[in-house]
């Protein structure tokens, strides 16, 4: 088989006293994602997306947030690890496509930076990023600006 695919999903509270990143991106906001790293949901997604189409362990067994080692560290890193266990089994990033699901902050302004952030990252071309950001009309944790929800899909092929 020469090509998987992975989907991952993550969703953080959001509280007073942290920054928040999504996408490897700070974003000015009176809140912050929860979380035992910087909270990122966004490349936490990613990360799933990709260790599962390359036959890994999820992010929580890989980097639990019980191992003192990952408090706080940046996700960026995360990703990079990630990148490279796929890539020792032989797989490449193709794309990723994921969804970011939040009342507040507009992403729209973030896009762009996350995109290109994420690309880097992955070893991809910018355009094999998509990126989508969603209200959650008013509705739920997220809708009460109390949450943030990430999906994200990753196409991994074998070879250069």
């Amino acid at each position: 088989m020469n090509y998987r695919v992975g989907v991952g999903y993550d969703i953080h509270r959001l509280i007073e006293g942290r920054k928040l990143f999504l996408g490897g991106v700070e974003i000015p906001y009176i809140k912050g994602l929860f979380g035992h790293s910087d909270g990122d949901a966004l490349l936490h997604a990613i990360i799933d997306a990709l260790l599962t189409a390359a036959g890994e362990d999820d992010i929580g067994q890989l980097f639990p947030d019980t191992d003192p080692k990952y408090q706080g560290v940046d996700s960026k890193e995360l990703l990079k690890i990630a990148t490279q266990r796929a890539g020792k089994k032989g797989w490449r990033v193709s794309n990723v496509d994921a969804v970011v699901i939040a009342q507040e902050p507009t992403l729209a302004p973030f896009k762009k930076k996350m995109r290109k952030i994420i690309a880097g990252v992955l070893g991809i071309e910018q355009d094999a990023v998509g990126l989508k950001s969603k209200t959650n009309e008013n509705l739920g944790e997220i809708g009460r600006k109390e949450a943030i929800a990430c999906f994200a899909t990753v196409l991994l092929h074998k070879g250069e």
